[in-house]
């Protein structure tokens, strides 16, 4: 149930109406459109009787929230979120471009790489410390080490820092050094995860996972969201179809579609959506057109002996080209990078 309170009703009655639907057994989420505050009303509607709602003190409309993703649709908050995450609002006029190794390897590698895409332009450094790999075999990161000289890289050139957090437990860690914590594709209905990062302030970037529908993955975000963590952003990183030229098939008409449902953020991730590097910055520029919020790429100074990911990396000048590429559509488009 969406309840929409008239212009400037006094704090009491605002606190009134919440208090009443809470008092009906309902879970209570308030935000702010137009002058006007706005709850949903979220659980059992049995118990309460919309017209009756209607009828109480400040109260302007009632409306049924019809989307199963109450907090994430645009009907109970119309206009788009942005989050401040150091120099970038994303969300808002400025394209968020984030960069870096799929892997931390080390000391060297991590200072060269922060160095090259903050000169091109980025501003979020991105990085895995822990690896979620389809091999048991294959590298899996260097762990805290790796989160910390991350950490160490990115304060070093004015960058926030994005990496992944695979389980409950490791929420904490992760965010000691994460601006931004990521959720993976594979663990996009990891419920107890998202329910964890719900109760964190970190924002949360959501990877759509491999095999997801547009309504799972905002329902995925619904889950965190429900929590009390509103900082979600969407990351459309390519799904799994019967097209096996490229890694995943980057679906970009889910950038439009989830814009006009939702008023979450949406990072679109080339990357892994097409999984060879001269594919890479066409799909970025197409994204950017698309109406997405940023970017999220992979770079490597020496791709060609990556422990991970390496031909889909990015050379720091293919990615400087690259993020010329987009800045000229961001200003067709009336945005900036």
């Amino acid at each position: 149930m969406l309840v929409v309170l008239k212009p400037q009703t006094p704090e009491a009655t605002v606190a009134d109406v919440g208090a009443r639907l809470r008092m009906a057994g309902l879970a209570v989420h308030r935000t702010e459109h137009d002058g006007r505050v706005r709850f949903a009303a979220v659980g059992d509607l049995g118990a309460i009787d919309p017209k009756q709602v209607e009828s109480w003190s400040g109260v302007e409309s009632v409306a049924k929230l019809s989307k199963p993703f109450k907090l994430a649709s645009r009907a109970f908050h119309p206009h788009d979120t942005v989050i401040s995450v150091g120099r970038i609002a994303i969300g808002g006029p400025q394209i968020a471009v984030m960069a870096g190794p799929c892997s931390v390897e080390g000391e060297e590698q991590m200072f060269t790489i922060a160095k090259a895409v903050a000169e091109a332009g980025a501003t979020v450094l991105r990085g895995g410390a822990f690896k979620p790999r389809t091999s048991p075999y294959a590298f899996q990161g260097l762990g805290e080490e790796g989160l910390k000289l991350m950490r160490r890289a990115a304060d070093a050139y004015g960058l926030a820092v994005v990496s992944e957090v695979m389980e409950p437990d490791m929420v904490p860690l992760l965010a000691r050094y994460s601006d931004i914590l990521q959720i993976g594709a594979r663990n996009m209905q990891n419920y107890a995860l998202l329910r964890v990062v719900g109760h964190t302030e970190k924002p949360i970037l959501l990877k759509r996972g491999l095999s997801s529908t547009i309504e799972e993955w905002l329902l995925s975000a619904e889950h965190i969201m429900a929590r009390g963590n509103r900082q979600v952003m969407l990351c459309e990183r390519g799904i799994r179809t019967f097209e096996t030229y490229t890694r995943n098939t980057l679906d970009l008409n889910a950038v439009p579609v989830v814009k006009e449902l939702s008023h979450l953020p949406v990072i679109v991730d080339p990357s892994h959506g097409v999984g060879i590097r001269n594919k890479v910055a066409p799909m970025a520029r197409a994204s950017i057109a698309a109406g997405a919020d940023g970017v999220i790429v992979e770079v490597h100074h020496d791709p060609d002996r990556v422990l991970s990911d390496g031909a889909q990396s990015l050379y720091p000048e293919q990615f400087a080209e690259m993020v010329k590429q987009i800045r000229t559509i961001a200003e067709v488009v009336g945005r900036t990078v």
